[in-house]
């Protein structure tokens, strides 16, 4: 059963009376894992990003991390397997397969089921990508167990619980999340939720070799070409260091160029509000929020943005957060770092053109001198 725990309650009540004994067959279960996605020989940073997550709920738990890297023989999965103990890793799990080559969900679902049936964990976490969501529900489904879905904390309660807390109700609400008599515990967080810890250079540890038990022919989907998504380069909101985005007070589709134009300015990415998609003045892969992209980067400049937990969810994370708005009130200066109260409309191109006067050829070379 799974339990949600809504944070803005007064005074909830103890869980200490709901939660039942644990099935004696699950006591077995120990240890922290991370998956660690590895696509055409590149890791996701997200799961980098688990490791420094799961490194405090092991501590907490006074367990092992593990990461677990599933492959075709070669250079690329010896190099995932390596980044694990690079990024605080106790013992890594690996299943190298060339079955394993692409993604596809038979042969990863049968991986990843049969290591947590092999060796228990009691948490196993994922990152909340396209390839993850889909590898999660579908191990969580066959191993009977609960999955809270993208993530924005994760904790561990005083009876070594996982409590992972998402929102919910159009991002209105933020709810924990316990699986009490299930194991493993398991949960997807999205990419820059989490920070990203200190990578230090540590020689290979423990390596668990687990065989995939499957040939080409229990598969029912094949992989027949690879075709890149041509638009996939077009938006890089997660991991930019400088984000300019504007919201509904902006007033209309075209006042968006000004967003634009201050951030190919100052070398920025650009992006937007819900809101803003749902009136289709910008397209998906911009929008920043609980159900668009997370961001953390050094600079985030929101205009016209009203703030709602929806969004603030999605860019809390940011080093400096600067909010033009009109009204005061809004709830973005709650949260943001400085607050102009002002029109964004005749405000954005003033910086943009006094960036632009910064940072010209000419006065980078005086401010080099």
């Amino acid at each position: 059963m799974t339990e949600a725990k809504p944070q803005a309650a007064a005074a909830a009540p103890s869980r200490a009376g709901m939660k039942k004994e644990l099935p004696e067959h699950f006591k077995a279960y120990r240890h922290v894992w991370v998956f660690v996605e590895v696509e055409r020989g590149q890791v996701h940073p997200v799961s980098f990003e688990l490791m420094g997550e799961g490194r405090k709920l092991a501590d907490r738990l006074g367990v092992e991390l593990a990461g677990v890297v599933l492959g075709p023989p070669g250079e690329a999965t010896q190099a995932a397997v390596a980044e694990c103990f690079a990024y605080g890793a106790d013992l890594a799990y690996r299943v190298e397969d060339p079955l394993l080559a692409d993604y596809r969900n038979e042969p990863f679902s049968k991986a990843l089921t049969d290591l947590v049936n092999t060796y228990k964990p009691e948490i196993l976490l994922l990152g909340a990508t396209t390839l993850g969501r889909d590898l999660a529900g579908s191990v969580a489904t066959t191993l009977l167990t609960g999955l809270t879905a993208d993530c924005t904390e994760l904790a561990v309660d005083q009876d070594g619980s996982l409590a992972a807390t998402r929102p919910t109700f159009g991002g209105s609400l933020l709810c924990t999340i316990y699986t009490l008599n299930f194991r493993p515990q398991m949960a997807t967080v999205r990419p820059r939720v989490m920070a990203m810890p200190e990578r230090r250079e540590r020689p290979i540890g423990r390596v668990v070799t687990h065989p995939l038990g499957l040939v080409e022919d229990d598969i029912v989907t094949k992989i027949l070409s690879f075709l890149p998504d041509r638009d996939a380069g077009t938006s890089n909101l997660a991991y930019a260091d400088v984000v300019v985005a504007g919201g509904m007070g902006l007033g209309a589709a075209e006042n968006f160029q000004l967003v634009r134009a201050l951030a190919r300015t100052i070398g920025a990415e650009f992006g937007c509000s819900r809101p803003v998609v749902q009136k289709g003045w910008m397209p998906s892969d911009r929008q920043i929020g609980q159900t668009g992209k997370t961001i953390r980067p050094k600079l985030y400049i929101a205009a016209g943005i009203s703030g709602a937990i929806q969004h603030r969810v999605g860019v809390e994370g940011a080093d400096l957060i600067v909010a033009i708005n009109t009204d005061r009130n809004a709830p973005i200066f709650d949260f943001a770092h400085v607050g102009l109260v002002a029109d964004a409309i005749r405000l954005l191109p003033a910086l943009t053109d006094a960036f632009a006067r910064r940072l010209s050829p000419h006065n980078r070379d005086k401010l080099a001198g």
